[in-house]
């Protein structure tokens, strides 16, 4: 007994269960090969590296590359379905440039939307050029030279004709369009079903969208360039035969429906809804065609009430790379401000519930981002607060209810409607003499019924500087301490120097607002606190103290 009492004692004690490899099995992938199939062709399996470079036309990309002897640094940037090329694309255009001393990065999960160039990756290795691959929005760049190669994916056309003529009648009128990688069988597909359908149309890549800098590969769209656009919608151009009529204000006036094959990102889906009777898309992966439920403008229109009446206001920056974001910005806090409402800056990389659920104070997101892939939608009501877009805060802050049922995402069209209003606004106040007759008249939110008193927290700054100047102000407790920060209360927030803040008030408003808080109603409550003291410097090893005793000693 005692022997085997010693010997189970020298054995550990078990302290967790046995992980074998069924504890783990939701957490590790069916197989370690990506699926290529869908859009490489069968044969990337026998021949995976021919594959690739064919798809990717990495011959025409060497071939431009070659062209510019300047090109040292080349940044190569992959959306995240495609990223699993990304090392035999690096391994395949190094072996091309084996006698030249070229390097090579790859740039994935992008700080924005994947179809915008991400020339804030490619700053930080000082790159000469960027190659972007997959989908793209054309959208102009600031600075840096790009070469796109959308890729040629392999499409079956007789399957796609098929399932196009159970969809529509011979007289319906029809719009072709794809992605980016697959316009390049949209030409065929329209060759295809001209001859039955004379009310057919197709969309191909508007190329003057481009700037000097800006090359695409891959992608052969000559014989169209002959043929005049009846209309231009985004960065496509609509063609067909002469015999068609010009399309005057957008399809769906023209009562045009859309095949489009692939599945577009929620922006770029919603506003095509709103430019088509209807919207079927081709999903090439699975050869399905889905019909919706798709994104609705019923939900924008809320949100454009919700931000008539919110007071502060987030201004949320989803990209840095397009033109006109700058301008954006400065046009959107002036618009703002002229509406006595708070705003707030905020960058944040890829935004996500977690990230802006940080800033409670925010009554309503207002986000500036590509309108192909850069814009959140919130489909399934997972953020806290609103997400809108610059066009629909101008419609918010408009003196009349107004609703043009458009999803507008171009920043230059914002910028123009932002001026006319402003000057509008300086219009009004200048026939009423520099006064706001309306300026008390209650607010009342049309989404909950109530009347609201916090969403022009600007406007009692107004009435505190006159108040300052005529010196009548009352020095009571508030006011006397000239010392402290915080000098008034407003209904929106906190004037703090001079200025409003309205997560200042929020704070105020909190039940508990930190360290310390709880024990203010104390008799006892030493309201100027602790002594603000110097800590230590320096890191772990070497602290500056350390370092000034050894010198010492």
């Amino acid at each position: 007994m005692s022997e085997s009492g010693a010997g189970d004692a020298t054995v550990a004690p078990v302290l967790s269960t046995v992980a074998d490899d069924d504890v783990f099995v939701l957490q590790k992938y069916e197989t370690l090969e990506k699926e290529r199939l869908f859009y490489l062709g069968p044969r990337c399996k026998d021949d995976l590296s021919g594959s690739i470079d064919e798809y990717y036309a990495l011959d025409e990309i060497a071939q431009q590359l070659k062209r510019h002897a300047d090109w040292r640094k080349i940044t190569l940037q992959f959306p995240d379905s495609l990223v699993h090329d990304s090392s035999l694309v690096t391994q395949l255009l190094q072996d091309k440039f084996r006698d030249d001393d070229r390097q090579f990065w790859v740039v994935a999960d992008t700080a924005y939307s994947a179809c915008c160039v991400d020339e804030v990756a490619s700053e930080h290795v000082s790159a000469d050029v960027v190659v972007h691959f997959g989908d793209a929005c054309l959208n102009a760049v600031q600075t840096l030279p790009v070469v796109y190669s959308f890729g040629r994916p392999q499409l079956d056309l007789s399957h796609v004709v098929n399932r196009f003529k159970e969809q529509y009648e011979k007289d319906d009128k029809v719009c072709l369009m794809a992605n980016a990688p697959y316009t390049r069988h949209i030409r065929a597909l329209y060759d295809e079903l001209k001859s039955e359908y004379p009310n057919l149309i197709y969309a191909q890549i508007n190329k003057n969208l481009l700037e000097h800098n800006c090359t695409i590969v891959g992608h052969n769209s000559e014989a169209d360039a002959q043929r005049e656009p009846i209309f231009s919608l985004g960065n496509r151009v609509l063609l067909a035969d002469d015999a068609v009529e010009p399309i005057s204000s957008k399809p769906m006036d023209a009562g045009y429906h859309l095949f489009y094959i692939n599945i577009p990102q929620d922006p770029h889906l919603l506003f095509l809804t709103t430019q088509f009777q209807s919207v079927k898309l081709y999903d090439p992966k699975n050869a399905d065609i889905s019909q919706g439920p798709f994104p609705s403008l019923m939900k924008r229109y809320k949100y454009m009430h919700i931000a008539r009446t919110a007071g502060c206001i987030g201004i949320l920056v989803n990209t840095l790379s397009l033109r006109n974001t700058k301008e954006t910005i400065n046009a959107l806090i002036e618009l703002i401000r002229s509406n006595d409402k708070k705003h707030y800056l905020f960058v944040v990389g890829k935004p996500n519930v977690a990230k802006l659920a940080n800033f409670e104070p925010v009554d309503i997101w207002c986000v500036l981002g590509c309108g192909q892939g850069g814009i959140i939608l919130d489909q399934y009501n997972e953020f806290y607060k609103p997400i809108i877009t610059p066009y629909e805060l101008t419609l918010a802050l408009n003196e009349e209810v107004t609703w043009t049922g458009n999803w507008v995402v171009d920043f230059k069209q914002v910028l123009n409607d932002i001026g006319k209003q402003i000057e509008q606004s300086d219009t009004n106040a200048d026939s009423n003499g520099g006064v706001d007759s309306d300026e008390d008249k209650p607010e009342f939110d049309l989404v909950t019924g109530k009347s609201v008193s916090t969403s022009r927290p600007l406007r009692q700054l107004r009435h505190l500087e006159l108040e300052a100047a005529d010196g009548s102000s009352n020095n009571d407790s508030s006011t006397s301490s000239s010392q402290g920060l915080t000098q008034r209360s407003t209904n929106g927030g906190v004037i703090i120097k001079g200025t409003v803040s309205t997560s200042a008030g929020y704070l105020q408003n909190q039940a508990w607002s930190g360290l310390g808080s709880d024990f203010q109603g104390q008799e006892d409550f030493d309201e100027d606190g602790a002594t603000v003291e110097e800590g230590r410097s320096g890191i772990a090893s070497k602290y500056e103290s350390d370092l000034q005793k050894a010198k010492r000693s």
